[in-house]
């Protein structure tokens, strides 16, 4: 007879990613807590409930551990659209971007890490890491969207990358002005809107 018995999953593996998970976790709600306080390694590991060795068995440093958590939360706030029409993309990325920065822990993170970040070199170079990654998740939006022929050919995707980074970045760190629904729809409609004037002022097109 053949032994019908589904095989045992894997235990041990479940609790690797259950032990992964709580550290992301545990990192990114320190960040966002930390309101001057130091996160270490010693305090991620004990909040997320497990010795400094389970940490360092998956990151070999502090500022691994909050890069990889910012970019975990990042992935699960903002995914990556891919509906077939820039436009669309567009929106829904910029209007996730904007939503993640209402509420936390994402946007209390990210506020630290700014903060923090003006004094501490490490805390630099992991900010300019994690925003080189959202930057790259924009342009390749934009660029599918010039393969596409949705975007001129000779478009400065780049360009159009910081002029979306740097509204985000204005209102959220001023705060002067909301970072909501209508803004990323208006913000949508304007970037594109300079591709199709940029189109129609090339040689050639009336």
């Amino acid at each position: 007879m053949h032994d019908t018995r589904k095989p045992r999953p894997h235990t041990g593996r479940r609790r690797n990613e259950a032990a992964r998970r709580a550290i992301l976790d545990a990192a990114l709600g320190l960040l966002a807590d930390a309101d001057g306080a130091p996160v270490t390694v010693e305090t991620i590991a004990r909040a997320a409930g497990v010795g400094r060795q389970t940490l360092y068995r998956w990151w070999p440093s502090k500022g691994a551990v909050l890069l990889d958590a910012l970019l975990d939360r990042a992935a699960q706030d903002v995914p990556a659209p891919d509906t077939g029409s820039l436009r669309d993309d567009l929106r829904a990325l910029v209007t996730a971007t904007f939503d993640a920065a209402q509420r936390p822990p994402s946007g209390p993170a990210l506020r630290t890490l700014v903060r923090e970040a003006a004094g501490d070199p490490r805390l630099a170079e992991l900010l300019r890491t994690f925003t080189e990654s959202r930057r790259a998740a924009v342009r390749a939006v934009l660029e599918r969207g010039r393969e596409r022929g949705e975007l001129p050919a000779g478009q400065d995707v780049d360009l159009l990358v910081d002029q979306f980074y740097g509204l985000f970045w204005y209102r959220f760190l001023l705060g002067h002005a909301p970072l909501d629904r209508p803004t990323a729809l208006r913000l949508t409609d304007a970037l594109l809107g300079q591709a199709v004037a940029g189109r129609a002022s090339l040689p050639g097109r009336t």
